[in-house]
C-alpha cells in the first residue's frame, strides 16, 4: 500500500452552512451519523495515509479538542493560522512543517465513501512523477451536492484548461497532489485558484477523472444528498 501525507483544509468559516456553523466548525458537522472530519481521516487512513496535517482558524479550539479526544493515536498535526491564509497560503504554509516535497491535499467538505477508494488509489499511482500539481475532477453525472451551472475545468489528455461554455460540466473533487515548488514566487495569503491559473497559463496543471459518485457537502441543502 502506497504511503502518503495528507493536508485536510479546515480553516474556513463554512458560511454557506448558515446557522449550522455558528458554534460548530464545518468539519465537525455530522452527515449520515458520521462527522465529516472523522469520515475523511478514516477514509484516507484505510488507503495508506500515515501522516495527517489539519490547518485551522475558525473555531480552532473545537477542532483541536475533537482531534485530541478521537485521534491521539495517529500521526496527526494541527496547524493553527492566527490570520487565515486562504487555500493556497494554507497549503504553502504546511511545507514549513514537513520535509516532504509533495503532499496530498483534500477539502474537508467531501463525504468519502468506500466506492471512492479505487479512484483515489488510481490517481495516486503516478504521485512521484507529478512536477507541479494534479487535480482530481468529477463529471456532472457523478457529482452530488453543491455545484454550479458552469464547470470548473476542461481536461484534454490529462492537461487542465479553463472551462468554456458548451463543454461538459466537470467539477473539482476537492482532492489534489501539490508540489512545493509551485509556491516559490507566491505571497503568504492567497487562494489556490491563483496558482492553478498560473499553471494553466503555463500548460502545467494536470488532472484526472474519478468514476465513482462524489458527495460535496458545500451548503446546508447538501446535507440531504446521501
Amino acid at each position: 500500500m502506497f504511503k502518503f501525507s495528507l493536508l485536510i483544509l479546515c480553516a474556513g468559516f463554512g458560511k454557506r452552512m448558515l446557522e449550522l456553523t455558528t458554534n460548530t466548525p464545518k468539519p465537525l458537522i455530522k452527515i449520515n451519523n458520521k462527522i465529516l472530519l472523522n469520515n475523511t481521516i478514516n477514509f484516507f487512513r484505510s488507503i495508506g495515509c500515515n501522516e495527517f496535517f489539519i490547518n485551522t482558524h475558525y473555531l480552532n479550539e473545537e477542532i483541536e479538542k475533537h482531534v485530541n479526544k478521537n485521534f491521539n493515536n495517529i500521526n496527526l498535526n494541527l496547524i493553527y493560522e492566527p490570520s487565515i491564509l486562504g487555500t493556497g497560503g494554507g497549503i504553502k504554509n504546511i511545507f514549513n512543517y514537513t520535509d516532504n516535497k509533495k503532499i496530498c491535499v483534500v477539502n474537508s467538505d467531501i463525504f468519502w465513501k468506500p466506492e471512492n477508494k479505487l479512484d483515489i488509489n488510481n490517481f495516486l499511482k503516478n504521485f512521484h512523477e507529478i512536477r507541479y500539481c494534479k487535480i482530481l475532477l468529477s463529471k456532472n453525472d457523478n457529482f452530488y451536492g453543491l455545484k454550479k451551472t458552469k464547470g470548473d475545468f476542461n481536461i484534454t489528455n490529462d492537461n487542465i484548461s479553463n472551462w468554456t461554455e458548451g463543454n461538459e460540466l466537470n467539477f473539482y473533487s476537492g482532492f489534489q497532489i501539490v508540489s512545493k515548488n509551485i509556491f516559490e514566487n507566491t505571497k503568504s495569503h492567497f487562494p489556490m485558484n491563483d496558482v492553478w491559473k498560473d499553471l494553466i497559463d503555463a500548460q502545467s496543471l494536470k488532472g484526472g477523472f474519478m468514476h465513482s459518485n462524489l458527495f460535496h457537502i458545500g451548503d446546508k441543502n447538501s446535507i440531504d444528498i446521501l
